[in-house]
This record gives C-alpha cells, sequence and structure tokens, in this order.
C-alpha cells in the first residue's frame, strides 16, 4: 500500500514538484552538488556546438569555393540554325551524323569537292589523318563491288575485326575477307552460289555465327582450307542448301531493302522485295508476317507508334498515290494510313523518339497536297511534314524548299533535348558544280510559323492549339 507521502504525490503532482524544490532550497549543499557536477556535461555541449558551427562553415566555404572562386567549363552549346555554302563545288549523297570531338554534340559528316581552285581551303581527308594500311585491289578488271565492307568477327586473331567484300563478276557473287588491321586478305577469293539480283545484310544469330546469305563460318573455311574461330548454329545448318550451302530466299522479285529490326543479335529481319515486304523472324529466317500487296520503293523507317511498341512506316506507291502506311511489327496490322503525295526522287523520311515513348515522325511531300500543278508545270517544291501519333489526323508543314535535295536526316543535337533537321542540297547533276548547301534548323523553333493540314474531319483544336502541342513536345536519346 502506499504511504501518506506517495498518495499525496499521486492526488497532487504539481504540489508535490513544489515541494521538492522547497526542500533543494532548504539544503543548500545538495545544489552545491549538482552545480559542481553540470560544468563537464556543459562544457560537452559547447563542444558540440563549436563542432556544429565549424563543420557548417566548411561546408559553407567549400559551396563557396565550388561555385564562386573555380571557374566552371563552359558547356558547349549548339546554334539553333546555320547554314554553310561551298559555290562550284560537286556534291555526293553521303550524309552522316556522329559525336567525333567527344563534346556530347552531334557533328556532320558529309562529301563534297572543291573545284574552285582559288580557294586555298581545299582539304582532303588524307591531309587530316594517319592511313592505316593501303593495298591495290585483287579484283579482276571486270568484277563490280556489291556493297560496302562488312566488318566481321577477327577471323585471324590480331584482335581486330576484320572484313567482308562482295563482288560480282557475270553473274557470280564472290566473298573476299581482308585483316582490318594489315589489309592482307585471308585466303582466296570463296563464290557465295549466288546471282547479283539481291540485297545483302551481315546478320549474326544468337549463337554467334555470322551469315551473309550463305554461311561465313563455311566461306572461310573455302577460301583459306582450315576452321576459324566461328561457332556452328546447327539449326542454321540444318536450313543451308546441302548443295550451294545458301539460304532459300523468301523475297517476291528482286531484293530492295533488308533491314535488322532494332535489337540485340538474332533480332528480326525486315524484307522488302520489287513486289512485297516481309518480317523474318531473326533465328527461324521463317516469316513472321507479310502484308496485303504494297508496291514498296522507299526504304522503310521505325519508330513508335505506340508507347514501348516497335512500329515500321512504309512508304506504299509513289507520285500521288503514295501513302503512308504504319505496320505493328508484332503483329502486321495497320495501325494508320496517311495519304501523302509525293515528288520523283523526294528525300528518305526520318524519325525522332519522343520523351513520351512514341516518335515523331518525318515525311517530305507536295507543298500543296493534292495538287498535280507542281508536277505539270515541273516546279518542284518539296514540303517537309511532321506527324505524330498523338494527333493521327492532323500534319505539320515545317518547310518547303524548291532546291534540289541531295539528304536530308532528323537528328537530336544533345541529349533528351534539340531536335533538327539537317538538309544538304547541291546540283541536280551529281557531276555538274555548282551552289551546295549544309543547313541545320531547330525544329522547335519552325512550329510557330508552320502550315496546319487536317487530314480529314478535324476536331475541335484550333490551329494555334495544333502547334502548341507541337511545340511542348519532348525529345530523348535511345537506350
Amino acid at each position: 500500500m502506499l504511504d501518506h507521502k506517495d498518495l499525496e504525490a499521486e492526488i497532487h503532482p504539481l504540489k508535490n514538484e513544489e515541494r521538492k524544490s522547497q526542500e533543494n532550497l532548504g539544503n543548500p549543499s545538495k545544489n552545491e552538488d549538482n552545480v559542481k557536477s553540470a560544468p563537464p556535461q556543459s562544457r560537452l555541449s559547447r563542444c558540440r556546438a563549436a563542432a556544429f558551427f565549424l563543420s557548417l562553415f566548411l561546408c559553407l566555404f567549400v559551396v563557396f569555393v565550388v561555385s564562386f572562386v573555380i571557374p566552371c567549363p563552359d558547356r558547349p552549346a549548339s546554334q539553333r540554325m546555320w547554314r554553310i555554302d561551298y559555290s562550284a563545288a560537286v556534291i555526293y549523297d553521303f550524309l552522316a551524323v556522329d559525336d567525333i570531338n567527344g563534346d556530347r554534340i552531334q557533328d556532320v559528316l558529309f562529301l563534297y569537292k572543291n573545284t574552285n581552285s582559288s580557294n586555298n581551303f581545299s582539304r582532303s581527308c588524307v591531309d587530316e589523318g594517319e592511313t592505316l594500311w593501303n593495298h591495290s585491289s585483287s579484283f579482276s578488271g571486270n568484277a563490280s563491288i556489291l556493297s560496302p565492307l562488312l566488318q566481321v568477327p577477327d577471323v585471324d586473331g590480331d584482335g581486330a575485326p576484320d572484313l567482308l567484300v562482295l563482288t560480282q563478276e557475270r553473274e557470280e557473287v564472290s566473298g573476299h575477307l581482308y585483316s582490318g588491321s594489315t589489309g592482307h586478305q585471308i585466303g582466296l577469293r570463296g563464290s557465295l552460289g549466288v546471282d547479283g539480283e539481291s540485297g545483302f545484310l551481315l546478320h549474326v544469330t544468337r549463337t554467334a555465327s555470322s551469315l551473309c546469305g550463305c554461311s561465313v563460318k563455311g566461306l572461310y573455311e573455302k577460301v583459306t582450307g582450315s576452321g576459324g574461330p566461328f561457332k556452328s548454329d546447327p539449326h542454321w545448318e540444318s536450313m543451308l542448301n546441302a548443295t550451294t550451302r545458301r539460304m532459300l530466299s523468301h523475297s517476291s522479285g528482286a531484293v530492295r531493302y533488308l533491314m535488322h529490326v532494332p535489337g540485340n543479335a538474332g533480332a528480326d529481319v525486315l524484307l522488302v522485295g520489287s513486289e512485297a515486304f516481309v518480317l523474318l523472324d531473326g533465328q527461324e529466317l521463317t516469316p513472321r508476317w507479310t502484308p496485303k500487296a504494297a508496291h514498296v520503293l522507299r526504304k522503310p523507317i521505325f519508330g513508335r507508334y505506340k508507347p514501348d511498341t516497335l512500329a515500321v512506316a512504309v512508304e506504299n506507291g509513289t507520285g500521288t498515290d503514295r501513302q503512308i502506311l504504319f505496320l505493328d511489327l508484332g503483329t502486321g496490322a495497320v495501325l494508320c494510313s496517311l495519304a501523302l503525295p509525293s515528288l520523283p526522287g523526294g528525300p528518305l523520311s526520318a524519325s525522332l523518339p519522343t520523351a513520351d515513348h512514341r516518335s515523331a515522325f518525318f515525311f517530305w511531300g507536295l507543298h500543296e497536297l493534292g495538287s498535280t500543278s507542281e508536277t505539270e508545270t515541273g516546279e518542284a517544291r518539296h514540303s517537309l511534314y511532321m506527324f505524330h501519333p498523338t494527333l493521327p489526323r492532323v500534319l505539320l508543314e515545317l518547310a518547303n524548299v524548291s532546291t534540289h535535295i541531295v539528304a536530308f536526316d532528323a537528328v537530336l543535337f544533345e541529349p533528351s533535348r534539340h531536335a533538327a533537321y539537317i538538309l544538304l542540297t547541291g546540283p541536280a547533276d551529281s557531276e555538274a558544280p555548282g551552289l551546295v548547301s549544309v543547313i541545320k534548323h531547330k525544329v522547335r523553333d519552325l512550329v510557330p510559323s508552320s502550315r496546319v493540314v487536317r487530314l480529314g474531319e478535324g476536331g475541335p483544336d484550333s490551329d494555334q492549339a495544333i502547334r502548341d502541342r507541337f511545340s511542348r513536345l519532348r525529345y530523348q536519346s535511345e537506350a
């Protein structure tokens, strides 16, 4: 049981505190002992406070030095628009984009020949770098090269990838292997047993066996007489013809384009023929789907019509009958169809990934859609149209060009921003000198002055609202 004092403390806690305080006042020796024991704790608190303020001062000092004393490196920024002209020059159909100087801004590469002898700034690629090796060709006088150099795995064990060159002499196609480090030919010429009416593509299967129409492993053994570093893919080997050692073609008519679907090794292959096109399984080489009859004369482009879902944009037909078909790569189903008449010899299309996991597509067509006046009068005036899947019945005319367009590409100049297009113009005759121009425009700067083209019953949005939606598009680099 509680005694009288404890019971009173339970009932009157504040009164109990007052009594303790009075007791302490009446006992000075006890208070002195408490005072004498307090200084160590007080000193510890002061030390902690001093350490805190010292740390804070050091942090602020470091921030000050980094922010104001040490100069930050200037971040290179690409210009919004520029144009470079070359007079009396011959231009070639070549345009590439890559970061050459490592500043994280894409650089533009193109080829031209300056015929003006008074220009002292004319230089060649040989003037800028070092020639690794140079050998005369071992091809016969009647042989012609069918494709650019194809890079194959290191077959001679010198640590550098090697090169495969395909040539045609009469009706025979042959393969030639060369060392990538020395340029010396590896083995002899090897016949592929195919004619020259096909396209060529170096395709790597999931088991790392490289093929180009026929097994490169078999070609290497034929030209060297010995085995090489290639692995054998039993499944592909079983599909090779026992006599010709090559694959049977799945194309209807001559092959115009062979394209790897974006992905890893063993990815699917899009085969575009003169009469039809088909998506082939990358491992089985069996058709995944074949769309209805389509007259495809231009190289298709890949992009994303739905979020995170690959599609292919195909130009079906030419001239005033041209249509742009967006096909789902998984099923071959038509996602959208755009009537976009074009002029003969128009530039290729392009696409750029957007931040909403879709793509913006860029197509060239007639300045006035559906009008034949330009083709009748001979005034070639190409217009650049922008399309985004979120506005499926709208095109945005960004620019129109009356000069001859040699090459075109849409580029993301800086990671995750600064979408622009590059235009290479020059004389229509590839051998005649004239004015050559390289022009860059930032896409977003062209949107405010663009023309809205409605392809059907338009929605409630005004033209300005549509421009605002295109202007708010954000772009992202491919992973």
